[in-house]
């Protein structure tokens, strides 16, 4: 058994885990309040990828940026989080909340038709070229922990912690503060909650802002990653961090949590062996297979997820 690649595999699961784990919290977050599939959620990465890769070529670019690099990350992340925040927000006032009442397709349709406007909108204003952040400039590739098997590049080691403390902080938030009570009691049951004197609509908002938010910051994590962005990026990230969420059981964010490692871990295992038996030609045009076959694994055998409760049916 070749330990040195089960390490490396591991690592790279939990690098590509933990941005998919961002991405179905958003997802989980959104569905759990209004019971609806955002499906621009990863259009929203896509925006923060490029507002990072924006901030970078403000601040004089990887090469030779005006700022110590730990400070233009955080910029970079704090950009996205709030640039994508009120992007959030913006499509819940304009493209959803119009539909609240209406049938639950309606919201489905808009919210392809703002996945969409989104990508055409960065392809009308950046075209079509990939944009590169340029990582092995702005990081030295040697940077990082070497010990035996284990071999994390310092950029990962910054992608996995950030991811985990965002995760975490989110978790916090739920669980310990007035507003997680007022989103759960949201999610729980919305009329009942307006009766109760909470501002329904001031706590969708919020939610909006906060998963969009974690959204941008994913994009920014992939820049860091994979060095190079596009304006189709979004369709791939967001469907897997929707089959993360389905997986690990949506509208549960623990089950984000899980499902985003669980897919993560899937797609780095499979393509390092299916790599193996091909030779290194086919391993990552399979990965996207191997992830959605799960997905399909998933909606026949357990449709509400490894967390999730099926849902109660009233006569």
């Amino acid at each position: 058994m070749d330990w040195d690649k089960i390490v490396q595999l591991l690592v790279n699961g939990m690098t590509l885990g933990s941005v998919y784990a961002l991405v179905a919290l958003g997802f989980s977050m959104i569905y759990g309040i209004l019971k609806l599939l955002n499906l621009a959620h990863g259009d929203v990465l896509m925006v923060g990828a490029f507002i990072g890769w924006g901030i970078i070529s403000w601040l004089g670019g990887a090469q030779d940026p005006s700022v110590a690099v730990w400070l233009l990350i955080v910029l970079m992340l704090l950009g996205a989080m709030v640039g994508c925040g009120f992007l959030g927000v913006a499509i819940e006032r304009f493209a959803y909340r119009p539909l609240r009442r209406a049938p639950r397709i309606a919201p489905l349709i808009s919210a392809l038709g703002v996945s969409f406007f989104l990508q055409n909108s960065v392809l009308l204003l950046f075209g079509a070229d990939y944009r590169s952040y340029e990582t092995f400039d702005l990081v030295d590739v040697e940077v990082g922990i070497s010990w035996g098997p284990l071999n994390i590049w310092i950029i990962r080691i910054v992608v996995i912690a950030s991811a985990f403390a965002m995760m975490a902080g989110l978790w916090l938030l739920v669980t310990r503060t007035k507003l997680g009570k007022a989103m759960r009691a949201t999610a729980f049951d919305r009329e009942a909650a307006a009766m109760m004197g909470i501002d329904v609509d001031r706590v969708i908002v919020k939610t909006f802002f906060i998963g969009s938010a974690l959204a941008g910051a994913a994009g920014i994590l992939v820049g860091l990653v994979f060095g190079s962005i596009n304006h189709f990026m979004g369709f791939s990230y967001g469907l897997k961090g929707f089959t993360a969420a389905v997986v690990g059981g949506i509208g549960s964010i623990p089950g984000a949590m899980f499902g985003g490692l669980f897919i993560g871990l899937s797609e780095a295992f499979s393509v390092g062996y299916i790599e193996d038996l091909t030779r290194g030609r086919l391993g990552s045009a399979f990965s996207d297979l191997v992830v959605f076959l799960i997905l399909i694994v998933f909606m026949i055998v357990r449709p509400q997820g490894i967390f999730g409760k099926p849902e109660v049916k009233k006569v």
